[in-house]
Parts: structure tokens; C-alpha cells; sequence
């Protein structure tokens, strides 16, 4: 449901436009001034703010300033019988999305908010939300690389927001009103990832009892989604790359090609550049993929956008009719956490504590996260495995052995806060030697 937070010391103006907003289906709260609606936006964070200008007391400047400081994706538009232009120009100038002078029809107000909301949703800002310039940079480029056609590679950890991005360059994409089919490759064997790509015809292998599609021909005319290329066997490379390059490809058991118009988005959270280097990757492959690179940043690196994203995931899970909101003690406790696994894990934190917690202040009272464990070791400047000449196996081999002691040996766990995927963490488990779960049971 839209939802709108009304401002306005006059009675009889607040009123009417909850009146007709509410009308219109929209979720409306109204207040009489500006410390009045301040209050009320930080028990709800509301995403769009209608306010008169000039109230008794602090203003709707004043307003606006208050609540883009807490959530600095907030739009806000003013109201006013007393225009100038240069309180409009500096109004803008500080995040107003628009002006309006009084007055104004209901019909002209309605169509500013609903313009304002849509192009929040397909910007992605109410679901991508955060300011950091690394964050920043990444979006424009995915907004630049939407308006292309081709294949893009977007690389960064686990739970760092690379689905969504992909779903963003699809949604301000020509093809927004096409297929978007996004296929995991590393949730398959390999086995059956061809199938699951190319599809298959009727008698192809025993149990074919009908044809199928491949998420390929699924996605023609819109956009495909290879999630975790990198998990991609070697064997089944030089299909995917003839597909890319062609645009077609056999099914299983047919052949006859098939040729599919569509628009390639790959994502990884392991270094391809350094799987070529290793010959786990080809370097062909690759190099038709990273037709438009991205590298999206850790949250770790963009701690003051923790608040925003905690109180966005907030909005999301809390019950509807409750006001919840987040201590100062909750917030600082979250910026200084080195979430490993990221947004996700951020978002699965929120969650959590809504769901745990009985009153309407969350606190940071009880509040557990993967690096608390007592115990857990540390890779410090001054550690033995950190030195000039140690090679990287070494310390990948380490760093792999001191998240399985913290994780009492949990494997997807340990994969989640390493940022790869379960099957990686099986394959060098098995390569490094490295002890069993039960190994680390005992040691600890």
C-alpha cells in the first residue's frame, strides 16, 4: 500500500487530503506540525512526505532536513502560499523532490506523489538503498549499462546485493516487459546444469519422458540471470561460450539449433580473473562475459549506510500496526560489526530481532552475531601465516581452518561468512586436507 505522512497546521487541510488520499487506497498519517511529524516519521519511516512550509515552531524545511537525515531516500514535497524563488531553488537544492504553490488541486497533488513513488521503485533506491560513493558509483553504472544490450559482469561476496543489481539493469532496461530468468549454477550438479540451461527433447536420456525448455530459450526476448557463473565446470564452458557468442545453442538430444535474443548478466563472488590465472576458468569465456564489469563493495565498507539499510529491513518485517524502531545503542553495536555476510546477513539480523523481541524499542540487549563467538581466531598483522613470502594457498588454506574452528565446523555457515559458495568450501576442505567436522568438535 502507498503510504504518505500529511503535515499541515491547518486542521481543515489536513482533513481533506486524508480524506481524498485515503480514498485513493492510500495508508495515511497526518500530523499538525513539524516536530509533530518528525515523531511520527521515526516510528514509521514513512516514504513520502507531504508538508505545508511555513508552521508555528520549527518549519517544513526544517522537516525535511530531519528526516533525510534519518533516511536520506525520503521524498518530501513541499507546500506553500507563499512562494520565492529562491526558497524553492534551495528547497530543491536540499532533497525536495517538488514544490507546489497553494492552491493546488488534489488531482495535480496525487500525480506529483505517484510520479515521485514510481520513480523510487524503478529506481531501485527504496529496495537498493545506501549513499555511499562506492554503492553510488555502481548504480549509475548499472542505470548506464541497462540502456545497452550487453552482457555484464557483476562480481562482489556473498549477500553483497548482486541478484538485485541484476534486476535493476533488467527493470530500466528495453526489455523491462520481457522474461527475466535467473538460473544459480551452483545449485546443480553438474550433471544436469546443461539440461537446466539448454533444455532437452522427448527420449534425450532415460527419464525424458517430455521435452523442456532451457532457462536459454525461457529468457528469449528478455534477460538471463547466470547467478554464481564461477561454479560453471570446466566441460559445459565452451557450450555457454558458443551460446553467448551465437546466440543459439542444441538442446539435449536435438540438432537442430535454437536461436534466442536475449541480454546476459552474470554474477560471481570469486575472482574469474584470478580462476583464469588458475585454469579453472576460461579465459575466453570470461572475456565475453565482462563486456560491462561491476564490482560491488562490501558493507564493510559502507558502514554509514548500516542505518539506513537496518531501518529500511525495519519497515520490511515489522507487524503491521506495530511501531518499532532501533536504539542508538542497537545502531552503533550494528556499525561496528564486520558483517561477513553482508547485506543478508544484515537483513536476517533485523529480522531476528523483530521477531524476538516483545516490546516496541529493539535493543542491542542479548544481541548475538557470528563474531562474538568466544574463542574465535583471529588473522592479526603480527600472526605467523601473515608474512612477506607466505604464498596465498597458505593463507587461503588458514583462513579457511580459523572459520571452521569458529563455526564449530559448520561448512555453510563457514561459506556464508566467507562469501563463496558450499560447494568451494567442500572442494578445498578436500584439496587442503583439513580436519573434519568432528576434528573441530573436539579441539574446542
Amino acid at each position: 500500500m502507498k503510504k504518505v505522512l500529511v503535515v499541515d497546521d491547518d486542521a481543515g487541510m489536513r482533513a481533506a487530503l486524508e480524506t481524498r488520499f485515503l480514498r485513493r487506497g492510500w495508508q495515511v498519517e497526518t500530523a499538525s506540525c513539524a516536530v509533530e511529524g518528525l515523531e511520527k516519521f521515526r516510528r514509521v519511516m514513512h516514504p513520502l512526505i507531504l508538508t505545508d512550509v511555513r508552521m508555528p515552531g520549527e518549519d517544513g524545511l526544517w522537516l525535511m532536513r530531519s528526516a533525510r537525515a534519518l533516511v536520506p531516500n525520503t521524498a518530501v514535497i513541499l507546500l506553500t502560499a507563499f512562494a520565492s524563488i529562491p526558497e524553492a531553488v534551495g528547497a530543491m537544492k536540499d532533497g525536495a523532490c517538488d514544490y507546489l504553490v497553494k492552491p493546488v488541486s488534489f488531482e495535480q497533488l496525487e500525480q506529483a506523489a505517484e510520479r515521485i513513488l514510481t520513480r523510487m521503485s524503478i529506481s531501485g533506491r527504496q529496495e537498493l538503498c545506501g549513499q555511499a560513493s562506492s554503492w553510488l558509483r555502481a548504480l549509475q553504472r548499472a542505470q548506464q549499462a541497462a540502456a545497452s544490450d550487453a552482457d555484464v559482469l557483476i562480481e562482489g561476496e556473498s549477500g553483497t546485493g548482486k541478484e538485485l543489481v541484476a534486476r535493476l539493469i533488467h527493470r530500466l532496461s528495453p526489455r523491462r516487459d520481457r522474461p527475466f530468468v535467473a538460473v544459480n549454477c551452483a545449485a546443480f550438479p553438474d550433471t544436469l546444469l546443461e539440461s537446466e540451461l539448454f533444455g532437452y527433447t522427448k527420449g534425450a536420456f532415460t527419464g525424458a519422458n517430455n521435452a523442456k525448455p532451457g532457462k536459454f530459450e525461457l529468457a528469449h526476448g528478455g534477460s538471463l540471470l547466470l547467478d554464481e557463473v564461477g561454479e560453471l565446470p570446466l566441460l559445459l564452458q565452451p557450450k555457454l561460450l558458443r551460446a553467448l557468442q551465437e546466440r543459439e545453442f542444441d538442446r539435449l538430444g536435438d540438432t537442430r539449433p535454437v536461436r534466442v535474443d536475449l541480454r546476459v548478466i552474470a554474477t560471481t563472488n570469486r575472482s574469474l580473473s584470478q580462476m583464469v590465472s588458475e585454469g579453472k576458468f576460461r579465459a575466453d569465456l570470461y572475456y565475453r562475459l565482462n563486456v560491462i564489469p561491476m564490482t560491488l563493495p562490501p558493507l564493510r565498507e559502507r558502514t554509514g549506510d548500516i542505518r539506513e539499510l537496518a531501518e529500511y529491513f525495519l519497515r520490511q518485517y515489522a507487524p503491521a500496526g506495530r511501531l518499532m524502531h532501533l536504539t542508538p545503542a542497537l545502531i552503533s553495536r550494528l556499525e561496528s560489526h564486520c558483517w561477513p555476510g553482508n547485506v543478508r546477513e544484515l537483513a536476517n539480523c533485523i529480522r531476528r530481532l523483530v521477531a524476538l523481541t516483545p516490546t516496541e524499542e529493539i535493543s542491542d540487549w542479548g544481541l548475538e552475531m557470528p563474531d562474538d563467538i568466544a574463542g574465535t581466531p583471529d588473522l592479526q598483522e603480527g600472526d605467523s601465516c601473515i608474512r612477506p613470502g607466505v604464498s596465498l594457498g597458505d593463507m587461503e588454506r588458514k583462513l579457511l581452518e580459523v572459520t571452521l574452528q569458529a563455526t564449530g565446523g559448520n561448512r555453510s555457515r563457514a561459506a556464508e561468512m566467507l562469501g563463496i559458495s558450499l560447494r568451494t568450501v567442500r572442494n578445498k576442505v578436500r584439496s587442503y586436507g583439513l580436519p573434519t567436522w568432528s576434528s573441530y568438535v573436539h579441539h574446542q
